[in-house]
């Protein structure tokens, strides 16, 4: 959607002013696009909202981590449930808070980087409705690993803190992919609006926005050993890998299909976040 507006005739009749953003259409975008919470839509959406909507990226991983992780954590402190259940509920609560989007992303994306094409005919097997072999592997693959991952750290008590810069780091490649680096694969799509809507500066501000919700998520509930030395270096290594996987991931989908698409967000998010929480348990 564009800027709406036009002028009156020659008559002499009202002049109809552009419709601008309103205060909060940015952040209705952002829940409304990725996560289920009931938000009102946006009044208008176009590239200085998107924008600001994917600046703000990081925000929707907190509200996610304390959807998920706050019942995980209690949980776990109240003994109720072993950590490999305690794991397994919040990955499902994550697909359905996430309509599985990102899940859904990943799987297209594994599919077109399968099938060995590049172009025009890898983005024309992204956009089928059923699902490869690739892209079943790698659902199968990715959601054990964030299993396995989040029951051991579940397991040591850290279930919450990891939670939670998995979400926020993952989410914070929204706004690297909609930034000037990144052009879209399609004239259409969700990738037009979005690509080069984040600013350097927007950038800037997207990662202050997580690190800042890092280290106050981390400190919540006052969980212990993670602001130690050791667990903190852990926690920032988890983080950088995290990225790093996802940035590679983005990097080999854009020499593939000349660009991203709304697949390739979803596909780099859910690696990040599985490559964070993967990371999180090897160095914890």
């Amino acid at each position: 959607m564009s800027d709406l507006g036009g002028a009156g005739g020659a008559s002499g009749g009202p002049t109809t002013r552009p419709l601008r953003p309103a205060l909060f259409d940015p952040l209705r975008l952002l829940f409304g696009t990725l996560t289920v919470f009931p938000v009102n839509p946006p009044r208008l959406v176009n590239r200085i909202v998107a924008g600001r909507a994917m600046t703000l990226a990081p925000l929707a991983g907190f509200a996610l981590a304390l959807v998920v992780g706050v019942p995980l954590q209690l949980a776990w402190r109240w003994g109720h449930g072993s950590a490999a259940l305690l794991a397994a509920l919040v990955v499902g609560a994550l697909a359905v808070l996430t309509r599985a989007m990102h899940l859904d992303g990943l799987a297209d994306v594994a599919d077109g980087l399968g099938s060995g094409r590049r172009g025009e005919p890898a983005l024309q097997i992204m956009k089928q409705s059923d699902i490869g072999p690739f892209g079943v592997a790698s659902l199968v693959v990715v959601l054990l690993l964030q299993v396995v991952a989040l029951s051991d750290l579940v397991a040591s008590g850290r279930g919450f803190a990891a939670v939670v810069v998995a979400l926020v780091a993952s989410r914070t490649m929204l706004p690297v992919l909609c930034g000037p680096r990144f052009s879209p694969a399609r004239a259409d799509g969700l990738g037009v609006t979005m690509a080069g809507s984040v600013s350097t500066r927007q950038l800037a501000l997207g990662l202050v926005l997580a690190i800042g919700l890092v280290v106050a998520g981390t400190g919540l509930l006052g969980l212990p050993g993670w602001m130690e030395p050791a667990h903190v270096e852990a926690l920032v290594l988890a983080a950088l890998g995290g990225t790093a996987v996802g940035h590679l991931l983005a990097h080999r989908a854009v020499a593939r299909f000349g660009g991203t698409t709304g697949d390739v967000y979803g596909a780099v998010v859910e690696t990040t976040f599985t490559a964070t929480l993967v990371l999180a348990a090897l160095f914890a």
